[in-house]
């Protein structure tokens, strides 16, 4: 099949809707699909790139105010664009990861050419309303009641739908979506997450101590919740000589700095900063137990990462993570903002190795049908499906045509 994605944010963009469509996209290109992804570029004008085998369409675009490690591409200014785009392309099925504008645009435009189109949903509005804090109570309310509302004005449009697990599934039937909605993991490559790495070389590369050692991984911003696991440390420290290492880079670690200082841990706290595609499976090795705090996880793909590294996990009770962190079974669970909890089941983990690593079988045994194999089967069969079904319909509203077409062949 020729498959094109459509995504707001894409490579060298840092979040979870980018990494899934990489590697999507990464994914099908190795089974043998001619793969094509449109995106905004990173400069105000279009260009055609490559990332790894696949064919980036880099669509004009400028930074996002508030927020400028992501871009935009503004429609209308660009419609043609894709639009000219996707006529070059011809693909076989669109397959958009949001509603905004690439998204948009798309779903017209596969209207329009009589092309298949499928749609994942990644949107949580908390994800975003975080970064807008000078807004009142009420103006916050509003515009997440917009967002729904225009996520429903495109999404309504098109038939088949997925998204990340059953919590985000019910999440969309809730907010007014129509359309066959089918919860398909993310996925992770269970060849190159796994209990096998070894943390060895991170530990000496990020001088990290052989300490007892709780981590999170993932962006740095307020959603994430990372000042709970700061603050959960000088009560850990009153049992365990424990530290924490926080991966990844973000809007927030000026200021997380300063509350491990206010909190007299810093010396007790680890920023790495962005963690490379190569070093990030050794990452998780080098840690003891896993954390998200976040409340607005649709799936977590490095809770799955963690997972496939034999890690039990310590996660808040919100949204789709209780779907992967089973309370007491590979992990546990806390409520949001629960800091004494928190910090009583680390101290737990870090201090008893049996239900460490009896808590991290059962998580290899929880993420193993998560295996991106399993994600792109599934993902196959919806392509497959929708091309037939469109197929289907345009016989069945062109029957002229497939009468002619059969007497032709009759001669």
């Amino acid at each position: 099949m020729k498959l094109l994605f459509g995504t707001d944010t894409y490579y060298p963009s840092v979040n979870g809707p980018s990494y899934f469509t990489q590697r999507l996209a990464a994914g099908f290109q190795r089974r043998g699909h001619e793969v094509h992804v449109i995106c905004p570029s990173q400069s105000m004008r279009s260009t055609i790139t490559q990332h790894g085998c696949v064919v980036m369409h880099g669509i004009a675009s400028l930074p996002v105010p508030l927020y400028t490690a992501l871009r935009f591409s503004p429609l209308p200014f660009v419609y043609n664009r894709i639009l000219s785009a996707v006529q070059r392309i011809k693909p076989d099925v669109i397959h958009i990861q949001n509603h905004f504008l690439i998204g948009r645009a798309l779903t017209g435009i596969a209207q329009k050419l009589s092309i298949p189109i499928v749609a994942t949903n990644h949107l949580m509005p908390e994800n975003i309303l975080v970064h807008l804090q000078f807004l009142s109570e009420r103006h916050r309310r509003a515009l997440n009641n917009w967002l729904w509302r225009d996520l429903r004005r495109v999404y309504n449009r098109i038939e088949t739908i997925t998204a990340p697990s059953p919590v985000a599934v019910e999440i969309l039937k809730d907010k007014g979506i129509t359309g066959t909605v089918t919860a398909i993991s993310c996925g992770i490559d269970l060849g190159v997450f796994n209990p096998r790495q070894k943390g060895g070389v991170i530990k000496y590369k990020y001088n990290l101590p052989s300490l007892p050692t709780y981590m999170y991984v993932g962006r740095l911003d307020k959603e994430k919740h990372i000042d709970e696991l700061i603050k959960a440390l000088p009560l850990v420290r009153r049992k365990v000589d424990a530290q924490l290492v926080i991966a990844g880079s973000g809007q927030l670690r000026a200021q997380l700095v300063e509350l491990a200082k206010r909190e007299h841990v810093y010396d007790n706290v680890v920023f790495t900063g962005f963690i490379n595609d190569d070093d990030l499976p050794k990452v998780y090795a080098a840690c003891n137990v896993f954390c998200n705090a976040g409340t607005a996880e649709l799936q977590s793909i490095v809770t799955l990462e963690a997972m496939a590294t034999g890690k039990p996990v310590i996660a808040a009770n919100a949204m789709a993570l209780p779907y992967l962190v089973h309370n007491g079974v590979n992990g546990y669970t806390f409520e949001p903002g629960d800091i004494q909890t928190l910090a009583a089941r680390l101290i737990e983990l870090l201090t008893e190795q049996t239900k460490r690593e009896a808590m991290g079988q059962r998580s290899l045994e929880i993420v193993a049908p998560h295996h991106i194999q399993n994600t792109l089967d599934a993902y196959e069969r919806l392509y497959e499906a929708a091309i037939s079904r469109l197929k289907d319909r345009d016989d069945r509203e062109n029957p002229k045509v497939l009468d002619q077409n059969n007497a032709a062949l009759s001669f």
